[in-house]
């Protein structure tokens, strides 16, 4: 069968249409977010109230001072775990909160 220079796959299509609506910034989003108890472990996960991505930026909102004090020194490795974890550079950087 000869293809048609418009001619697409259905995968090059949903990749179109997910850069097109910005949805696959929130599909790196659910992805990172979900990595995150497996990354840091069910104790930190307890402590933590919040997560959200923005621009590759990973913002952790916790309820334990210290605990947020000792994470900020575990930056770089909590990036690269969670980037492992995903399969791609998804953040860049994480700011607790």
């Amino acid at each position: 069968m000869i293809r048609k220079s418009n001619d697409q796959t259905l995968g090059e299509i949903i990749r179109e249409l997910l850069e097109r609506y910005r949805l696959d910034e929130r599909i790196v989003s659910v992805d990172v977010t979900h990595s995150w108890e497996k990354v840091v472990g069910e104790l930190i996960n307890r402590h933590t109230t919040s997560l959200y991505v923005r621009r590759k930026t990973l913002y952790v909102r916790m309820d334990s001072a210290a605990l947020k004090n000792e994470l900020g020194y575990a930056k770089s490795s909590i990036v690269a775990a969670i980037n492992k974890q995903v399969g791609k550079e998804a953040i860049t950087e994480v700011v607790f909160l």
